[in-house]
C-alpha cells in the first residue's frame, strides 16, 4: 500500500499494528507508547493530557509529512484535512451518550429508557467517556451521592437497568451504506467498582439474536453517516437495546481480525473511499482477548517482548503500576469458544509466572 500513516489517540498499538499489516509506514501518537508500539512504528510520540493530542500530532506531522491521519479514542475530534474517517463535526452528536440516545429513538431503535436518578436500581453513566469504567448501578440516594462525588458530579444520564449479554458489531460504511464485519462477545470487569468496564473479547458472539444483532448494527451504522470503521454496543437478552455507537476503531480490532482473517485497516480505508465489501466476511475461528490487571503496586522488570505470540501492549522493563491499573492484555484461540478461552487462560499463568503472579484478569 506504501502510505505514509499518523495513528492518533489515547492507544494506538492495536491500529498501529494493523496499519503496519496492510503495508503502511506508520508513525503514532498515543498516550502509554507500550513496547509492541515500536515495533510497528516508525516513530511514537507520548502525550501525558489529552489536551496534549494536537500540539504532539503537528509535531508529528512537520517532521514526517503523513498521506493520512487516522483518529482513535481521544482524538475523535481532531482537525485534520488528511483525516480518513469520520468528519469531527459527525462524530460530536456520538460521543454525547444523551444525543446518541436520542439518535437511537428518532431510527426507531430499542434502548434502554430514560429515567429518574432516584427511579433505584438505575444504571448511571457519564454523558461522556468511553470504556464503561465509571458506570454503575445505583440502588439508594446514598450510593447515588457517593458516585457523583466519586467523578465531580459529571454531566449525566440515568438508565433502566436492562440484562443480557454485553455485545459489540465491527461495521464498515461509506457515510450511506454498512456491512457488518463481526459481532463479539465484550468481556467486562463484573466486580469491584469498575464491573462495567471493558476488558476484552470474543469474536465471533454466537447467540440466538446473532442475525438481528448484525442486522440492526448495519442498520444503525449505515443510519449515523459514519465513514470508515465504527461499532455499535449492544446488551443481547430477551430483547436487543442498543447502548452506543463507537464512530472509529475499536477495541476489539484484535480478535476481529484473529477470528476473519481480514485486515481491518484495510477495510477502512477503502470505505473512506466509498468501498465496502461485497458481504461479510465468515469467521475461521474464535478469538479471545483479555486484558489483565495489576492485584497490588509493583514494577515490570522482565522484558516480555518474548511472549509477543500471545500478548500484547507490552510494557517497557522499569514500567511501574498502581494496583487495578491495566498492564498486558493476552490471547487465545481455537475452533471454539470452550477452546480459545482454556488457551487463553493457559497463557495467563504463563504471564502470571513471568510477572511473579502479580497479575489477575
Amino acid at each position: 500500500m506504501g502510505l505514509k500513516v499518523l495513528v492518533a489517540g489515547f492507544s494506538t498499538r492495536h491500529v498501529v499494528q494493523s496499519a503496519y499489516a496492510a503495508g503502511c509506514e506508520v508513525y503514532a501518537v498515543d498516550h502509554f507508547s507500550d513496547r509492541d508500539l515500536s515495533f510497528y512504528a516508525r516513530e511514537a510520540i507520548r502525550f501525558d493530557e489529552i489536551d496534549d493530542i494536537l500540539p504532539a500530532v503537528e509535531e508529528m506531522a512537520r517532521k514526517h509529512a503523513p498521506d493520512i491521519v487516522v483518529a482513535t479514542s481521544g482524538a475523535e475530534l481532531l482537525p485534520s484535512r488528511n483525516l480518513y474517517g469520520t468528519p469531527p463535526e459527525k462524530v460530536q452528536r456520538f460521543l454525547d451518550k444523551m444525543a446518541t440516545h436520542q439518535f437511537f429513538d428518532e431510527i426507531g431503535v430499542r434502548t434502554p429508557a430514560l429515567i429518574s436518578p432516584h427511579s433505584f436500581p438505575v444504571m448511571m453513566k457519564p454523558r461522556r467517556g468511553s470504556g464503561g469504567w465509571r458506570n454503575r448501578v445505583i440502588s439508594s440516594v446514598a450510593d447515588l451521592e457517593s458516585w457523583r462525588a466519586e467523578f465531580n458530579d459529571p454531566p449525566a444520564l440515568a438508565e433502566e437497568v436492562v440484562s443480557g449479554a454485553p455485545c459489540s458489531v465491527c461495521c464498515v460504511a461509506d457515510g450511506t451504506h454498512a456491512v457488518a464485519i463481526a459481532a463479539n462477545r465484550q468481556l467486562l470487569r463484573g466486580s469491584g467498582s469498575a464491573s462495567y468496564g471493558y476488558c476484552g473479547s470474543v469474536t465471533p458472539f454466537l447467540d440466538p439474536r446473532h442475525d438481528e444483532l448484525i442486522q440492526v448494527a448495519e442498520r444503525i451504522a449505515a443510519a449515523s453517516r459514519c465513514v470508515g470503521t465504527l461499532g455499535i454496543d449492544f446488551i443481547a437478552g430477551d430483547e436487543l437495546f442498543a447502548i452506543e455507537i463507537n464512530p472509529r476503531f475499536q477495541a476489539t480490532l484484535d480478535t476481529v481480525e484473529m477470528s476473519t482473517g481480514i485486515n481491518l485497516f484495510s477495510a477502512h480505508l477503502a470505505a473512506c473511499m466509498g468501498n465496502l465489501p461485497m458481504k461479510r466476511p465468515p469467521c475461521l475461528q474464535v478469538a479471545a482477548r483479555k486484558i489483565l490487571f495489576a492485584d497490588r503496586d509493583f514494577t515490570v522488570h522482565a522484558d516480555l517482548s518474548r511472549l509477543s505470540s500471545i500478548i500484547s501492549d507490552i510494557p517497557w522493563p522499569g514500567t511501574a503500576f498502581e494496583e487495578g491499573q491495566a498492564v498486558i492484555s493476552i490471547y487465545g484461540w481455537g475452533s471454539t469458544e470452550e477452546e480459545a478461552t482454556g488457551l487463553l487462560h493457559k497463557h495467563f499463568q504463563t504471564v502470571r509466572q513471568y510477572m511473579g503472579g502479580r497479575l489477575y484478569g
